[in-house]
């Protein structure tokens, strides 16, 4: 397997970053990406006003989905005391890939002083040297002599990298952009909406007055990137179901960019949330904590985001339903269950029928989700099974 490997201080992580880190994926054919955020660089301190380390950790977790290639982000480094050697890395990554090639990435500073870094002959030995280079004339001629010299001194073995996209801002200038409330075409929208609502970097956000396109990277930046396109779907859908069938579209959007808010944490996490906002659990959602995040996700976007009664409720009940649900929670409900991102079997007979019939749509939504728990032997929650037997008494409980 060819890993390269990607440290640096990502403070921020920015478009040009991911350039690179492109670029570096598909000329060395890597099968997997390492992005691994520094604790203390040797080369520089961080400058004041930096992100914290699990911020910077949570930003290049945001921005895996970007890349070309399979990209885990590492702690390693901030789990280690002391300065971020990367001798010290490569070891820890050759023991646990002994068979495997690695390729240090880095950038043309720090491989024109790549003999001042610690124990430079042990790096060699580890791992190739991939350098990014734009090929300008005055950088090629210092390249070569850079390559002759390392290649003499440690037997080292190194590649250039072309990066034809080469996006020209520091992480320095960033920061200062982002505190006079510019910078943000240099992020990804993630990225973004976590400093934002983080408030890193000198900015300033008023997180409870948000329209829908100024939430919706602060709403990214709670998810897993596989998650993204579901919620953007859910979005795209709900505004679409609203405007058709007379609702508020504004609070359609903020509800489905919201509604999964609390989707990626883990149970231990889910239950700090529920003691903290007082939610009590009944025995199916004790046992299937799937379920809780619509009870979190609707009290986080209160509490953080001042969302009206009406949007609450619509996330709250988005993955159970409800008996007798308002027009509102029903386009949540079935936005999230038939965005264009769905591919289940029946999946375009059944947004066929919401675009025809909000209520019959509902009705086999509901239908269909019985019928799937009951497949897999899993309990039906109560809700759901009142919500299906009303809108069944609703419409007469026939199919045309």
């Amino acid at each position: 397997m060819r890993i390269g490997i990607y440290g640096g201080t990502f403070n921020p992580i920015h478009r040009g970053h991911l350039s690179a880190a492109s670029a570096a994926a598909e000329q060395l054919r890597l099968d997997k990406l390492l992005l691994i955020p520094d604790a203390v660089p040797p080369h520089k301190p961080l400058p004041p006003g930096s992100a914290a380390g699990a911020d910077r950790l949570e930003m290049a977790q945001l921005c895996t989905g970007e890349l070309p290639v399979f990209t885990e982000v590492s702690d390693m480094e901030l789990r280690r005391q002391g300065a971020s050697y990367t001798c010290d890395t490569l070891i820890a990554l050759r023991e646990q890939y002994p068979t495997d090639e690695l390729f240090l990435l880095m950038g043309s500073d720090m491989f024109l002083s790549f003999e001042t870094w610690n124990r430079p002959s042990t790096i060699c030995r580890m791992a190739t040297l991939a350098v990014f280079s734009r090929q300008e004339a005055d950088e090629a001629a210092a390249f070569a002599r850079q390559k002759e010299k390392l290649e003499r001194a440690y037997n080292a073995r190194i590649t250039l990298v072309r990066n034809p996209h080469v996006i020209e801002v520091s992480s320095t200038q960033l920061r200062e952009r982002l505190a006079d409330g510019t910078g943000r075409a240099y992020l990804t929208e993630p990225v973004y909406g976590y400093i934002l609502r983080k408030g890193l970097y000198g900015t300033v956000t008023d997180l409870k007055h948000l329209a829908p396109d100024q939430l919706r990277p602060i709403a990214l930046s709670y998810l897993k990137p596989k998650r993204m396109p579901h919620v953007l779907g859910t979005e795209r859908e709900a505004a679409f179901l609203a405007e058709k069938y007379g609702a508020d579209v504004t609070a359609a959007r903020i509800a489905a960019l919201l509604h999964d808010c609390t989707k990626k944490l883990e149970l231990a996490q889910q239950l700090s949330l529920c003691r903290h906002y007082g939610i009590e659990l009944d025995a199916v959602e004790r046992s299937f904590f799937v379920l809780l995040h619509s009870k979190t996700g609707a009290a986080v976007a209160r509490d953080r985001f001042g969302v009206s009664e009406e949007v609450y409720n619509a996330i709250y009940y988005h993955t159970t339903g409800k008996a007798d649900m308002t027009l509102l929670e029903k386009i949540i409900y079935l936005a999230d269950y038939i965005e264009p991102s769905r591919s289940f079997p029946g999946v375009e007979e059944l947004r066929r029928a919401v675009h025809e019939d909000l209520n019959r749509g509902l009705y086999e939504a509901l239908e269909d989700s019985v019928r799937e728990m009951q497949g897999y032997g899993s309990p039906v929650h109560h809700r759901t099974q009142e919500a299906l037997d009303y809108m069944k008494r609703q419409i007469g409980g026939t199919k045309e």
